[in-house]
């Protein structure tokens, strides 16, 4: 069954969140979703995941699932506003576990941080089969540009994360802690096994030269055919080559540190200190 697919676009921080739900019952799941954060101020707000709320209110349907593709370093999770709104459950892939381990420890987070997933509701594994709906799905472990990605496959569709941009952009950067070009490689050809109809939904898009216009969706077979750093005709050992050579001459995410604190606690922030006021580190040197 082909789910019915609404993107959102957070020009800020070029991500796409998505609402997909299944046209015989109205249930949904919630994809990457974004929390507004100005960094000068410290200060959030709800404008993008609202949207989200008054699409899903204006169609009837009914939140089953929030899905993260991965723990972000470029934007923060709405998750626990949407979960409190929606009543639905929080997912990630089980490999969480692995990236809050790596980032605990970099944060200094001290006991009070679990390091094994319990901060989310559902740990997927891979291969592990739900339903929205009506619309069987199944979650692919896809990792190279962090341990825990996974892809979402939603019928006819599939939501990769940051694995795959458009193809005239290319690829995921692999130099985060934990992520690896050679896997990544891999981890694009599992998705290049999928028919080449299926449609492909990103996380993000930049633009590209020769185009103005941000686009969110392509299909498998115009990947494999198109995408200028990993098609048909692309080696594991040229691939490695290029994306370990353009990784080395990549900026941080501008948000990649309060993102990643706030990602890896399944959206929440950091527990308030003894004033009541809640802090977001910045360690100096650690990238």
């Amino acid at each position: 069954m082909s789910p019915v697919v609404k993107a959102f676009f957070d020009r800020p921080t070029y991500t796409y969140s998505y609402v997909v739900h299944c046209p015989e019952t109205k249930h949904c799941a919630i994809i990457d979703s974004v929390l507004d954060f100005d960094y000068a101020s410290g200060k959030t707000s709800f404008n993008m995941a609202d949207q989200l709320l008054a699409y899903i209110a204006d169609h009837d349907l009914t939140t089953d699932l929030i899905l993260e593709t991965h723990v972000h370093a470029d934007h923060l999770s709405a998750a626990p506003y949407l979960k409190e709104k929606t009543g639905a459950k929080l997912a990630i892939g089980c490999g969480i576990t692995t990236v809050q381990d790596v980032f605990g420890k970099a944060f200094n987070a001290g006991t009070e941080f679990q390091r094994d997933g319990s901060q989310f509701d559902v740990l997927l594994e891979d291969n592990q089969e739900f339903n929205i709906g009506n619309i069987q799905c199944k979650a692919l472990h896809t990792p190279g540009h962090t341990p825990a990605c996974m892809s979402y496959v939603v019928g006819d569709a599939v939501f990769v994360g940051d694995t795959l941009f458009m193809p005239d952009f290319g690829t995921a950067r692999c130099d985060f802690p934990g992520g690896d070009a050679a896997v990544l490689f891999q981890s694009i050809q599992r998705l290049y096994e999928l028919p080449e109809s299926t449609r492909m939904f990103m996380c993000h898009d930049y633009g590209a030269p020769g185009r103005e216009e941000f686009k969110n969706e392509t299909t498998v077979g115009e990947e494999k055919r198109s995408n200028i750093h990993v098609n048909i005709n692309t080696s594991q050992e040229a691939f490695v080559e290029m994306r370990s050579s353009r990784d080395a001459t990549l900026d941080m995410p501008r948000l990649i540190l309060p993102s990643v604190q706030v990602n890896m606690r399944a959206g929440h922030m950091p527990p308030a200190e003894d004033n009541n006021t809640v802090y977001l580190k910045i360690p100096v040197n650690l990238f």
